[in-house]
This record gives structure tokens, sequence and C-alpha cells, in this order.
């Protein structure tokens, strides 16, 4: 090995950048928790986290300013394995440290696949209703749903990324284009006003839009709040304009009312047209039974909240009732129901949170070998060194 390749390859497995690594996670971990006051979990997630370099702005110019989670974590990952590989000695008395460091290397690749295998939606049930799809909680759709046969609807739901760049789509299954004209992130939603919107010229020609005002709003990324997007799209026939819709997500009066599935013809078809979060559908169905939310006596303080479900495949192969509630989730076909929220409005609904992760155990496997780890060596130091206090004595007999 050559001179060049040895300094790279000592640099990489030196104790000296283990110590830098910590060290930098360390700041990387307070300043999210500082900027999670800002920006919320997910985008904090997403910025230091979930990424190789934390990016700032020089006006629009983005620069790295720190190295990200993937970059730290990766590196880390390295140093560990190739310390274990060129530094470390195989030696019995060592079987903790090797346990523990490989503990903690199952950790980071645990971490690593959860950030890009995890999947979080959420599922508002009402009593009595049953529903076989959870929404996103972030990312949004604009569905486009034919449904003119009464027995069955034929869905194309394009991405809101998709509808971000403005370009002309053209899906196999629809007979026309869709054209978006104006895209909001964030926005308000008011009805015209006859005075003082008289000089607003309206995007929409058709649908709802013309008589409903859409104003952009700055984006939110805290936890407890949501993004309504507005969109305005055009289709296009292969005789030509059918007209432009405003699609939404932002509440178009005081009690957060949405604006409903627009439905229009063509070719002699009949669809809706909305904007909705993204759907997940799943191969079975839960039904809400019953909702029940305990609180302390005298007071408007949450004790608990339960859900009782009814789970349901279409083969009848399942057919049971489950208990939801806090620390009790239901883990069915690969995801996990938790209890989660209720809307203060509604006795009789539920709202719950899915998730989807392939990697949940590895966390877990990770922190049970680090803890062995950690016995194995402090036993082994601890039958070392009554051995060497029993030697003297034995002397001195």
């Amino acid at each position: 090995m050559n001179s060049t390749l040895r300094q790279f390859r000592d640099f990489f497995v030196s104790l000296r950048l283990t110590v830098v690594l910590l060290v930098l996670g360390l700041v990387l971990v307070f300043a999210a928790t500082i900027d999670q006051v800002h920006l919320g979990i997910w985008a904090v997630q997403e910025k230091w986290f979930r990424s190789f370099f934390v990016l700032g702005r020089l006006g629009n110019i983005p620069f790295p300013i720190f190295p990200g989670g993937y970059l730290l974590g990766g590196l880390l990952l390295f140093n560990l394995i190739g310390a274990h590989l060129y530094r470390f000695r195989k030696t019995w008395r060592k079987a903790g440290i090797e346990l523990t460091h490989f503990g903690l290397i199952l950790l980071l690749v645990g971490e690593l696949l959860s950030g890009l295998w995890q999947e979080d939606y959420s599922m508002r049930l009402n009593v009595g209703e049953p529903k076989n799809y959870s929404e996103s909680f972030r990312a949004n759709e604009l569905a486009i749903v034919d449904v003119t046969d009464p027995k069955s609807d034929e869905v194309v739901a394009l991405p809101e990324a998709l509808l971000a760049k403005s370009e002309a789509v053209q899906h196999p299954k629809l007979p026309f284009r869709v054209v978006t004209k104006e895209y909001y992130p964030n926005s308000q939603i008011r009805m015209r006003g006859p005075v003082v919107d008289a000089n607003r010229p309206s995007l929409a020609t058709t649908g709802a839009g013309p008589q409903l005002v859409a104003m952009p709003a700055p984006v939110t990324y805290k936890q407890d709040e949501r993004n309504a997007p507005t969109v305005f799209v055009e289709l296009i026939g292969t005789s030509g304009p059918l007209g432009t819709w405003m699609v939404s997500q932002a509440p178009v009066d005081a009690e957060g009312h949405l604006l409903s599935p627009q439905k229009f013809e063509y070719a002699g078809r009949t669809y809706t047209l909305a904007l909705r979060p993204v759907r997940a559908y799943k191969p079975f169905t839960l039904t809400l039974l019953k909702f029940s939310h305990d609180r302390y006596a005298g007071t408007d303080i949450p004790k608990n909240f339960s859900s009782r479900i009814r789970l349901t495949t279409p083969d009848g192969h399942d057919d049971r009732e489950v208990l939801i509630y806090m620390n009790n989730p239901l883990r069915y076909a690969g995801l996990t129901f938790y209890q989660a929220s209720y809307d203060p409005n509604d006795p009789n609904a539920t709202i719950l949170q899915v998730v989807r992760n392939p990697s949940w155990l590895i966390p877990y496997v990770a922190c049970a070998l680090m803890t062995l780890g950690l016995i194995v060596q402090f036993g082994i130091h601890l039958v070392g060194f009554i051995g060497r206090r029993r030697v003297p004595a034995a002397a001195k007999a």
C-alpha cells in the first residue's frame, strides 16, 4: 500500500475522526432543536438530518453551511467499520466493545432505512363509516375521477409536485390535457366581494372558482399546521380548451369547509375534479364502532382516548374487533395504527396515525446489542479485577 492510500485509510479509521464526528453530531442535534421552533419537526428532519448538507441562502443562491445527518452518519458508519477492520485487535477481552460497536452500526443503518422507507399517514374515521385508505399529512394530489359508471370509479391522481412545474400533462387514461396556470403552495380563500374584488380578475373561468378569491400565504412548517395549496388548472381537449378550474385544500369559510369535487362532462363521460391529500389504499377496511374520550374529573384535560375498530377483509379471512388506545396500537399487514388525536368538535370521530416502517425492529435490536455489549465488557473487567485481588490474598496465605 502506498503512502497516499495509507494516509487516506488512517484518516478514516482514526479515533480523532470519531471524536470530531460525535462533536459535530451534538452540534447538529442542538442546532436542529433550536430551529424546530421555527420550522417544525417535519421540516427540521428534512433540512438537518435527512440531507448531506444543511443549506443556507445568500439571496436566491443556496450554499452549504453545515454537514447534514446523512453525511455525518455515513462517515461515522465508515469510521466504525474501518476501525474494526484495521485498528481493533480481535480478542475475547474486547468482545463487549465489539458487540457495542456492532449495535451502534446497526442503529445507524436502521435510522438510514427508516428515513428512506418510513411512511406516515393519517386516517379519520366517523362512527359507522368504513374506510380502506389513509391520507398523507403533507402531500396532495389532483384527483380526476371518471364517475360515469355508477358501480365503480376510475381515478387519475396527479401529484402536487408535478402540478407545481406548470407543465402540460397528458395522462393516457384522460381524453384531455391538464395545464397548470397558477400554483400556490399555501393559500387563503374567501368569497368574492362585489365591490372590493371588482378589479381583481379570476384565473378560473368555470366551476366554483369565479365566485372565489385565492390569495398566496406564507408556507408553514409547524407540526400542528398544514399548508393549504391552491392550483388553477386548465383542461384542453382535442377541440380546444374546456375551461380553467380552481381546486384547493384551503377552507372557503370560517367553519373550515373545503371546495367540493367539481363536476363536468366531456366526450360523453362525467368527471369530478378535486385537490385532496395523497391517499394510500389498503386491502382491508376499518370501521369505527365507538370512540371514547375520558377526562379528569372536573377538568377538560384528556385522561385517555380510545377507538374500538372493526377490521374486515374482502375475502372474509379477518373479521374482528380491535381496541386502539395510547401505547396500544394495532399492527396489521405491515402497518401500525396509533391513536393519534381526535376532533374536539365531533365526539363521534377519531384520528389515527398510520405508519409503515419495514425497519422498525432494527433500533430495538441495536439497543439490545449495545446494552448486552456494555454488560459483557463490564463483566469481563469485573472478573479480571476480582481475579487480580485474589492473587495477592492467596500469596499472603
